[in-house]
């Protein structure tokens, strides 16, 4: 009997499981806390939970992580030398600490515009190659023509051996500066998804698994381990993408729209007849807009670890979010002795009362090495233990009664040097007993601790605590659907206000841990059908293993006169992958186009262990007509789709979303 095994490193929980390739049933799942820095340790252990004769039988590993992501938004990546060849426009902000501007690059038809200086190029590779690991190179155009592009990449391999990556090769998209974003953090990210995944490996072969190696990319679809080496900024965001192919596996709906609820965040996001939504405009992370692909997608700043608080604030506001802590529930379970130590706590004067100083706000060391800290924030954090929570009053005593500062505490939780501990929506679940992982009786000391500033018992506090959840949740999914409603008209219809009712016509599947308990909830706030299907807490897992068998690629078709001696001339350039070919006829042209387009989506999704019979090309079509027979522009669109291992049903496409009358309506 073959499995395959699906894996996604998440956040707060590392998911793994087994699906048997004979009939595409989930067979087991495993859950283990995310462990980092390095997530390797939380794969071993969620890989651990299974059984380990079927892990055996696994021919096929796909994986999703949050690695890329991560290291791009801490910083961490490897030191990097970016080269521009062109008249850039550069903003006051650059990724890159060493980086050069030298002359070149192309015009819009592929011609030369300036010749490239290559002496430049040397001069700077020579000058940081001994404080680099890797180069990154844009030139203008390179999309029209890579030429300048490949002749850096000559130079610097010949002055230091280090690899290099073109910005050609990971986008065709215009805009030069946006690719060296994208060239830059796909070479910091190289030498770290190699020894992430030579660990990945090492791990396989110790379990005794001799199967394919598959990752994630932010657009739903899985490459081969060597292309995911080679461009592992296309990774970034894979959770997201893996969450909603997860939805449509577990559900059987090739069209629906998901909400996952994680622990920092919730992600809303929706596919269609098999096809996840696509971002044009590039994915954003860490601030830098970069030109990958990625999923459209809304992500709402509440999660189960988001933390809910009060302040001496006469109106009484209850806050949710954006920080993440650490549920008090699950303190009380990892560190013995803290259900008494919660019990004690005071609550602090009323001048030092913040976010960050409260009864029942904790905190303790991360591993992440101490760096770049101020003398308070050094003084501060050597009072923090590494093995058991602090409070705000041990802070007090061990400062010789000075409170510390919550600016102090806000940089050091911002640098991830400490973490931490505080009420939460997963707290607020186990005092409604709707879920029970940890310790409830710590959620219930937590929330009474907080009443003086809440105005809210315990069970209120549980109450309103998921109700806000919920209404998040439905907020980011409506403003996902209807894009350009404003956000404070999408909260008065969900509050009733207009007596009016947003009516979703696609099924909403709900993935995460706790999603069953919000299902009633999000059903009172929208007319919809809300599933949560079995396996839907490790529905992650299951969209990183299905969700093989997408490719995407683009083709230009363009329209050029040009003077041959008195003779005005008429031509047709296509463009792909900063090569041009040129015709006479935009017939022979077009015929051209198409070849490229489906002769480069095949090969690249053959890589992904599929055949020839299993897949299908497709392709649309974009013109810019000037008035002539011709079009000025085309510019055609292909899409490969791979028949899955493990087929889902198909559904119809409708209309998103309606105004309907409450009374009139039908819940599902």
């Amino acid at each position: 009997m073959a499995y395959s095994l699906g894996i996604d490193a998440g956040g707060t929980y590392t998911d793994a499981v087994l699906i048997r390739e004979e009939d595409g049933a989930v067979v087991e799942a495993g859950k283990a806390l995310t462990t980092y820095p390095d997530p390797v340790g939380g794969i071993k252990n969620s890989i651990g939970m299974l059984d380990p004769d079927k892990l055996k039988a696994v021919d096929v590993v796909s994986l999703s992580t949050t690695l890329s992501t991560n290291t791009i938004l801490e910083n961490k990546g490897f030191p990097v030398g970016l080269i521009m060849v062109g008249d850039y426009n550069i903003p006051e902000t650059v990724p890159a600490q060493m980086y050069c501007i030298v002359g070149g690059g192309h015009d819009s038809n592929g011609e030369e515009a300036k010749p490239l200086d290559i002496d430049a190029v040397s001069e700077f590779a020579l000058s940081v190659k001994d404080r680099v690991s890797a180069f990154a190179v844009s030139s203008l155009f390179s999309v029209r023509n890579a030429d300048h592009e490949l002749r850096v990449k000559e130079e610097i391999l010949r002055l230091t051996g280090c690899p290099v990556v073109c910005g050609h090769e990971l986008s065709q998209d215009l805009g030069a500066y946006e690719r060296a974003v994208t060239a830059f953090l796909n070479a910091q990210l190289i030498p770290i998804t190699y020894n992430f995944t030579k660990s990945i490996l090492s791990e396989m072969e110790c379990i005794g698994m001799n199967a394919t190696l598959l990752m994630l990319k932010c657009d739903g679809s899985a490459v081969s381990i060597e292309e995911a080496l080679e461009k592992p900024i296309e990774t970034i965001f894979s959770g997201p993408a893996a969450s909603l192919m997860g939805a449509a596996y577990l559900s059987g709906l090739k069209t629906c729209a998901m909400i996952d609820i994680g622990g920092t965040s919730t992600d809303v996001a929706l596919i269609q007849d098999g096809l996840p939504e696509m971002d044009d405009s590039g994915a954003v992370v860490g601030g830098w807009s970069t030109r990958v692909k990625a999923i459209r997608m809304e992500t709402v700043a509440t999660g189960g670890d988001s933390h809910v608080y009060a302040t001496d604030d006469p109106n009484r506001k209850i806050h949710l979010g954006p920080l993440r802590v650490m549920p008090l529930s699950r303190a009380a379970s990892l560190y013995p002795g803290f259900l008494e130590k919660l019990q004690e706590t005071k609550l602090p004067p009323r001048k030092y009362i913040s976010q960050f100083i409260l009864p029942s706000v904790f905190y303790i060391k991360t591993e992440f090495p101490p760096i770049e800290m101020t003398t308070l924030e050094e003084l501060v954090y050597n009072i923090i233990d590494t093995d058991f929570p602090v409070s705000w009053s041990d802070m007090f005593e061990r400062l010789d009664k000075k409170m510390p500062m919550s600016s102090v505490l806000e940089s050091l939780v911002k640098k991830r040097l400490i973490q931490p501990i505080g009420f939460t929506p997963t707290d607020a679940l186990h005092i409604l007993g709707e879920y029970t992982e940890w310790e409830t009786e710590a959620a219930i000391i937590g929330a009474q601790k907080s009443e003086r500033l809440t105005y809210k018992n315990a069970e209120e506090l549980a109450i309103f605590t998921k109700k806000q959840v919920a209404m998040n949740m439905a907020s980011g999914l409506v403003e996902y659907l209807v894009p350009g409603i404003l956000k404070r008209d999408v909260e008065k219809v969900l509050s009733g206000i207009y007596h009016t009712i947003f009516s979703i016509s696609v099924p909403i599947i709900l993935i995460g841990g706790p999603s069953k308990a919000y299902a009633k909830e999000i059903g009172e706030l929208i007319q919809a059908e809300i599933l949560t299907p079995e396996f839907s807490d490790v529905g992650n897992a299951v969209g990183a293993l299905v969700g093989n068998g997408i490719y995407r690629t683009d083709v230009l078709i363009k329209k050029n006169a040009r003077n041959d001696g008195d003779l005005q001339v008429t031509e047709f350039l296509v463009f792909h992958g900063g090569q041009s070919h040129i015709f006479t006829s935009y017939q022979e042209a077009h015929e051209k186009a198409i070849q490229i387009g489906n002769d480069y989506v095949l090969s690249k999704m053959l890589k992904t262990g599929l055949k020839d019979n299993q897949i299908s090309i497709s392709n649309t079509e974009k013109t810019l007509q000037t008035g002539s027979d011709t079009p000025y522009e085309t510019k055609i669109s292909f899409v490969g789709v791979g028949t899955s291992r493990f087929d889902i049903q198909s559904d119809k496409i409708p209309d998103f979303v309606k105004f309907i009358n409450p009374e009139k309506s039908k819940r599902i």
